[in-house]
């Protein structure tokens, strides 16, 4: 393994990589396929902002937008038809992976509608649309570890749709969102679904912990509050898999696993590191277990790639390390639920401000050409999140 690369290494070790990003230009370019072939990309996932980002860039969108004006589609069925588009050619794209893997790698996410994320019953129809449209076996929907969205979770998985928990932030909810898996495999088995065509991860995001909880813990100024500064992000994700351990090892998992079920793999979402003075590969090399996914932006995965050391399993076994640093940092006054519980909101409010942007952009593009002057999208926003820093993005 000595001579194999950082990202083959970290495949070795038991980490699936898959890259937090899509557009069509890196179909059509050929970049996408160059990712799988020399940096070990399995997967992809996608977001609002991400797609956002893409249909606002450049004019890989125009011929399509003009079509469909021509059809009088509006604008939230063209949106649909755009990403659900891209997301079907990727999973092609990724078909012999998920071939090989028999499912388990080889996805392709996308996301309902975050307008959707307090509505159970409009998140089911939501996701059973997208799934239908799309129409690869390969595709994960996401939807969002809302209370609300746990429901639907259960409802969608019990369809026999894989799904793409997304949006954690607490070691409760993450209990919450496996209990909400397995009550939907347990429907899924009494609806006489095929267990093990039904795949999941569950999307514990990473790198915004640490920045809402060093930002309160500068704050509070003292010599032990900033020794803990770029820790908490790690311990918590680091307590994730240890609740996924534990939970995937109890009778009631076992009686699903003799029915073929594949365990909800934990997958680490925002582990592009926000703050400049920590390593570029923090959120990746500390990370390491074997089952996870980590889902990176290029930049993460180009760091990796180039410098990343890999020295296996750097999770278990280090849980009362982990559960320490949680308990020193609420020791100094710093409520773990109130953050959480910020970021959640945070986090939705973000795909939602991305979405509507989304949604404004290509209604202009739609006027534009249904005046007959091309389909060019509106970029006056975009330009102010350069690639990279898009708000709201997962990584």
């Amino acid at each position: 393994m000595s001579n194999a690369t950082p990202t083959a290494q970290l495949s070795d070790a038991g980490v699936s990589i898959w890259l937090d990003d899509l557009s069509r230009g890196r179909l059509q370019s050929g970049s996408l396929q160059k990712l799988i072939d020399e940096k070990s990309v399995v997967g992809v996932t996608t977001n609002p902002s991400i797609f956002q980002a893409a249909i606002t860039t450049g004019h890989d969108y125009d011929a399509k937008i003009a079509e469909l004006a021509a059809r009088g589609a509006d604008v939230e069925e063209t949106i649909f038809e755009i990403t659900t588009a891209d997301v079907a050619d990727a999973c092609d794209l990724f078909a012999p992976i998920a071939a090989a893997t028999k499912g388990v790698d080889g996805r392709v996410s996308i996301e309902v509608d975050p307008r959707l994320a307090w509505d159970t019953a409009g998140t089911i129809a939501e996701a059973k649309n997208l799934y239908k449209k799309v129409a690869k076996d390969n595709v994960l929907i996401k939807i969002p570890a809302t209370r609300e969205g746990l429901e639907a979770i259960t409802e969608t998985l019990a369809g026999g749709i894989s799904v793409n928990v997304t949006l954690i932030f607490s070691l409760e909810r993450y209990r919450a969102v496996i209990n909400a898996f397995q009550s939907g495999l347990e429907q899924a088995r009494d609806n006489g679904h095929d267990l093990l065509a039904i795949h999941s991860v569950a999307s514990f995001f990473v790198s915004r912990v640490d920045t809402e909880i060093d930002k309160r813990l500068d704050a509070v100024g003292t010599d032990e509050a900033l020794a803990l500064k770029g820790k908490a992000a790690v311990a918590n994700a680091r307590l994730a898999y240890q609740a996924y351990e534990e939970l995937f090892a109890t009778e009631r998992w076992a009686a699903l696993a003799e029915a073929g079920a594949l365990p909800q793999r934990p997958l680490w979402a925002s582990t592009g590191v926000k703050d400049p003075a920590y390593p570029d590969t923090l959120y990746v090399t500390e990370l390491v277990a074997a089952d996870v996914v980590n889902t990176m932006p290029e930049k993460t995965l180009d760091a990796t790639f180039d410098h990343g050391v890999v020295t296996g399993d750097t999770i278990t076994g280090r849980y009362e390390e982990a559960k320490a640093v949680l308990n020193a940092i609420e020791g100094l006054g710093i409520s773990y639920d109130d953050v959480v519980a910020q970021l959640e909101s945070e986090g939705l409010e973000k795909f939602v401000a991305s979405w509507k942007e989304l949604l404004a952009d290509v209604e202009g593009a739609l006027q534009t050409a249904r005046k007959g002057s091309g389909a060019r999208v509106r970029t006056d926003r975009v330009s102010r999140h350069p690639a990279g820093a898009i708000p709201g993005q997962g990584s």
